[in-house]
């Protein structure tokens, strides 16, 4: 990566199940072993990773990296959207999805080998309602659950997430939901709907199997709520990326997306919970997002 000599990385302490402080230093010797001028700085408050990227911008750094789950590679992304400036993910979230989509290590001393790549995408995003979304924003249920988790004594990490789910499962209810696509409308009855940008939510959930985040369009997933018999071979689906064959899920392409629910619904944008919205517009942002890949991604970009 001989190109890129400043690079800055934003660390969020906080995502996660914890933070290692062994983090910084191993950071700096592998830029210091690649002849890098590093520069570290962490988020204090929600949107400040966010500035820190625009501060990169405009400080003129080759390359950005976020440090942190999917909400902080959002809150990057937010100020580089657009920049041409290089964003690079090592992944310290609890789900990671994004990064486990585009074939990211999960460790970190393997994932700062992307020091070394000058391999990078034009990689798509998406508008929902105005706010960016880099990997899968989700509405209904899923949206339920991100407003409860880590909350209320709920751990996160995948066990916290599934004890959580399989919690609020059974009274969560579908809701009807009138969808219209690149101009077409239909009728619908929804307990999730996916939004996705990548292939999954994190830890390997796929919702969306087959999608691609530079084909500029986004994957629609329209699921039914699931029978309690037949949800542990829904969830084996799910993590096998075999979803897309459950005759519970529709999954739509489409580039611009308008959703109108009775009442308002529980959304999130990136794993990060929003205020519950009737209507929602969605759009996507082709090749707004310049992204740092290994030399050799294991991914279906």
């Amino acid at each position: 990566m001989s190109e890129n000599k400043k690079v800055f990385f934003i660390i969020n302490k906080y995502s996660g199940t914890g933070y290692r402080p062994d983090v910084e230093g191993k950071i700096i010797a592998a830029c210091g072993r690649h002849g890098l001028e590093c520069t570290l700085e962490f988020t204090q408050r929600r949107g400040h990773a966010t500035e820190l990227a625009q501060l990169a911008v405009a400080q003129h750094f080759d390359l950005v990296f976020a440090v942190g789950g999917d909400g902080t590679v959002n809150e990057v992304a937010q100020g580089l959207l657009n920049s041409g400036l290089t964003m690079g993910i090592l992944p310290k979230g609890s789900g990671n999805g994004l990064a486990r989509h585009l074939g990211i290590p999960m460790r970190l001393s393997r994932a700062l080998s992307l020091l070394e790549s000058t391999r990078t995408i034009m990689m798509d995003t998406l508008n929902v309602n105005g706010k960016l979304s880099v990997n899968i924003s989700g509405i209904g249920f899923d949206g339920h659950v991100a407003g409860m988790f880590g909350k209320n004594g709920h751990k996160r990490g995948l066990f916290g997430y599934a004890k959580l789910v399989l919690k609020e499962f059974a009274r969560y209810p579908e809701v009807p939901v009138a969808i219209t696509l690149d101009g077409k409308s239909q009728d619908r009855e929804a307990f999730v709907i996916g939004l996705a940008n990548s292939s999954q939510f994190g830890n390997n959930a796929r919702i969306a199997p087959h999608a691609s985040v530079c084909d500029e369009v986004m994957d629609v997933c329209v699921v039914r709520k699931v029978p309690l018999t037949q949800f542990i071979g829904f969830a084996q689906k799910m993590f096998t990326g075999r979803i897309d064959r459950s005759a519970f899920v529709e999954i739509i392409p489409a580039r611009k997306v308008t959703l109108k629910f009775p009442r308002p619904v529980a959304y999130h944008i990136d794993g990060e919970a929003m205020e519950p919205r009737q209507e929602f517009s969605i759009e996507v942002n082709p090749a707004s997002l310049k992204m740092l890949l290994p030399l050799r991604p294991s991914a279906n970009l």
